[in-house]
């Protein structure tokens, strides 16, 4: 159900909007603030849009565009400028608002990070995006892990960025730490549409999760994004899709008790569940080891695939950046 995109709203309802926001160009900090009041604008759209609307969800790059411009002059910090006004514009309408920056690192290169801030203007969820999207994009690979949150009417919310929702054990992460709505920012272009669609809706089935999805719209006289932001059920059906209209703002209920019934009380498809409890029709309780070569590799610092050596791109000098020199060290 959608409650005809959150108009009729049930007393367990969570409404969301996804804003498929204009595509910006940004090189300055004349720029930057000028997006910065952009995004706070549609905010308060959103609210005069749908009164009944929780959560408002800008895609990744809100900000920034998609010229990976690493000049520091541009980046965030976390108690900046851009983040304040995000909070006052949440405080000042009442609603939980999820937002993008490309954030200062004084160690290294930026991260790319998502925010979610409460009704009261207050951080509650802070995430630096843990697989930028190689060899397109210079950004740190994040050290936070996925957190989860408390959320708007019982719900459980954690947030990926675009290429993290490529990864199924991203959403499985989420899902395992409690999320019943993951967020998936996105930049994405057209090329990667159907891919986009697909794994929205395998995140959200093989999680019994919602999944709420959306890129950025319109061209930056370079590049052209694509919108479609989606709002999939956590069976895998899409209960709103957008389109490539820059602004947009696609809208929905979802139902997070739903969710959480899901995964109570079903015995068929219970996937999150069952991974870790393997064939428990045959023995108690199921097998709870870990038959999976490549977690146990990972978990040992030893992941390697059977074809490694031949990979050809593994820097990101294709796209014009210089072969790093460091190694990763978490902060």
């Amino acid at each position: 159900m959608s409650g005809l995109g959150g108009l009729n709203k049930s007393p367990n309802g969570v409404v969301i909007g996804m804003v498929q926001k204009q595509l910006p160009n940004v090189k300055t900090p004349e720029d930057l603030a000028s997006e910065t009041q952009k995004v706070c604008d549609l905010v308060r759209k959103a609210r005069r849009q749908m009164p009944t609307m929780d959560l408002v969800v800008f895609p990744e790059y809100c900000l920034h565009g998609l010229s990976m411009d690493t000049n520091p002059e541009i980046m965030c910090h976390r108690d900046g400028p851009e983040v304040q006004a995000f909070q006052a514009v949440c405080k000042e309408n009442q609603i939980w608002g999820c937002f993008s920056i490309m954030e200062f690192n004084p160690n290294g290169n930026p991260y790319n990070t998502g925010i979610i801030i409460d009704d009261q203007g207050e951080i509650q969820l802070f995430y630096r995006k843990l697989h930028p999207w190689v060899p397109v994009e210079p950004w740190e690979p994040g050290d936070m892990g996925i957190p989860v949150c408390d959320g708007p009417r019982g719900s459980k919310l954690a947030l990926i960025i675009c290429h993290d929702g490529m990864f199924p054990e991203m959403a499985r992460e989420c899902a395992y730490k409690g999320a019943n709505i993951m967020l998936r920012t996105a930049g994405y272009t057209a090329p990667i549409r159907h891919s986009w669609k697909i794994t929205n809706q395998a995140n959200a089935f093989c999680n019994l999760m919602v999944t709420a999805n959306v890129c950025l719209a319109g061209s930056d006289g370079t590049f052209n994004s694509m919108g479609e932001g989606s709002i999939i059920n956590f069976d895998g059906v899409p209960i709103a899709e957008g389109n490539g209209l820059a602004d947009e703002i696609i809208t929905a209920e979802v139902r997070p008790d739903l969710v959480d019934e899901a995964r109570n009380t079903w015995g068929v498809e219970n996937n999150i569940y069952q991974f870790g409890h393997r064939g428990y029709v045959a023995v108690k309780g199921g097998a709870m080891d870990c038959p999976y070569t490549y977690m146990t590799d990972l978990a040992q610092g030893k992941y390697k695939l059977p074809w490694e050596d031949k990979i050809q791109v593994t820097d990101g000098t294709s796209c014009g950046f210089p072969p790093p020199e460091r190694t990763y060290q978490p902060q």
